[in-house]
């Protein structure tokens, strides 16, 4: 049901679990992603549309890497696509792959900043 990433295999178990199921997951929700950080922006009266690019770019990342709810809520629509076994491994490092989920969700809602100024 996931789309599909080709990626290199690594030998990191992490590195592999990035790629097999944070990327994968993420562009499933891509859609759901960026209306969630668009309602999140209106909530707050819309001050992100009056920031410059570069701005707006680091509002993105404070946004969802300082503010403690919002970060949890994004984290836990991801964590809902876990299969048992994926959320046995991500508890296992979950300090990493944390890490490694929210930069990616910083990257990917950053690379469609355009997207979410419509």
């Amino acid at each position: 049901m996931r789309p599909e990433i080709i990626t290199q295999p690594s030998e990191s178990v992490l590195e592999n679990f990035q790629n097999q199921t944070l990327r994968p997951i993420l562009k499933q929700q891509n859609e759901l992603l960026l209306a969630i950080f668009r309602q999140y922006v209106s909530v707050r009266k819309g001050a992100f549309y009056k920031l410059s690019e570069t701005e707006q770019l680091e509002y993105i990342s404070h946004s969802v890497k300082r503010d403690m709810k919002f970060k949890h809520y994004l984290e836990g629509i991801i964590a809902g696509h876990f299969t048992l076994e994926e959320y046995q491994l991500f508890l296992e490092n979950e300090e990493e792959l944390t890490k490694r989920l929210i930069n990616l969700l910083v990257q990917r809602l950053q690379s469609q900043l355009r997207l979410l100024t419509k």
